[in-house]
């Protein structure tokens, strides 16, 4: 029952907060349409901030793993490196990661770079930075530097689009030059791998 009622809370702020924003959406709206009270809100997540950092977490948690299946399927580890990233930055294309994530998500929560996700975020780019090197594709760079410099380059480039008048065009110049930043990584002798 507990679980249920917290799925429900769930879904139904999710929708809510997708569809007319944070701001906007009403506590009493999306607890009455999941047949909830606000008492069964705040006993669950304290407050509106607290679903919605929830919420966050959840989306984030499934963006995360379709970004591993994208690099799974990618035809080398560099090339999983890459569409990693540029998965990241087409993301921003969706409705509910513009809305939720890139728009209300640093309104709300603060610099996503504080978020609890950032850390291992970072940590798994450094490991991958870190495998590329000793495996001789990519040169010699300082590689949790090198992935706070990447991560913070997607993230921006997904807030653009998110914000842009034209996303799709937006989508395509970013992750061009995103693919063309990402290249500058590669040994000369490794751009064929």
């Amino acid at each position: 029952m507990i679980s249920e009622t917290r799925a429900k809370l769930l879904a139904a702020g999710r929708k809510a907060f997708a569809t007319v924003g944070y701001a906007d959406a009403s506590m009493d709206d999306f607890t009455a349409e999941a047949g909830l009270t606000r008492g069964a809100l705040y006993h669950h997540f304290r407050d509106k901030q607290g679903l919605f950092q929830a919420i966050v977490l959840q989306i984030d948690a499934e963006m995360a793993e379709r970004l591993r299946q994208r690099a799974a399927e990618a035809p080398s580890r560099w090339e999983g490196f890459v569409e990693e990233g540029i998965g990241y930055i087409e993301m921003a294309l969706e409705p509910e990661i513009q809305r939720i994530i890139l728009r209300d998500g640093p309104a709300v929560l603060g610099d996503p770079s504080s978020w609890p996700t950032a850390d291992g975020c970072i940590a798994a780019m450094t490991a991958s930075l870190e495998t590329l090197q000793a495996e001789g594709v990519i040169r010699n760079v300082d590689p949790e530097a090198t992935a706070r410099m990447i991560t913070g380059a997607s993230c921006y480039a997904a807030q653009w689009i998110a914000n842009s008048e034209d996303p799709l065009t937006t989508s395509r110049r970013a992750t061009a030059a995103y693919r063309r930043l990402l290249q500058g990584l590669l040994r000369v002798d490794a751009e064929a791998l």
